[in-house]
């Protein structure tokens, strides 16, 4: 039964849950940023290489085997690179809104007081262990 108190006290802690709960807006960010590039970027992309699908660029690295009757033998075996390009996109955007999230977070207040200097620091330090004594 300790093992189940003690995994208890855990799983509530402040953090593991704002951990959980940061995973999961991760995830749903994820898909959101997935449709980004897919429904918004992608198509401008296409428009780029010339109304292809970017995603769906692949270079064939040996094509499909048929057989006398036309029928797949063997899979053609192709290099999926606007699949990889796309995910690579999605990893940026992720990537940038992490980066402006955190800078906005870790702001400074203008309004807030200085840090104390080193010397402050210490005679709080003194101060304390006088208070002790």
């Amino acid at each position: 039964m300790a093992f189940l108190s003690d995994f208890k006290a855990f799983a509530t802690k402040g953090n593991l849950v704002d951990v959980a709960i940061g995973f999961l807006m991760g995830t749903a960010f994820t898909k959101l940023v997935g449709s980004f590039t897919e429904g918004l970027v992608a198509p401008i992309l296409g428009l780029l290489t010339g109304g292809k699908d970017f995603s769906k660029l692949t270079y064939t690295l040996k094509g499909a085997e048929l057989d006398a009757n036309n029928n797949v033998v063997a899979e053609a075996i192709t290099f999926k690179y606007g699949l990889f390009l796309t995910n690579v996109l999605d990893f940026v955007i992720v990537a940038l809104v992490c980066y402006l999230f955190i800078k906005a977070v870790l702001r400074k207040d203008p309004n807030a007081a200085p840090a104390p200097s080193a010397t402050e620091k210490l005679l709080a330090e003194i101060r304390d262990e006088l208070k002790n004594k």
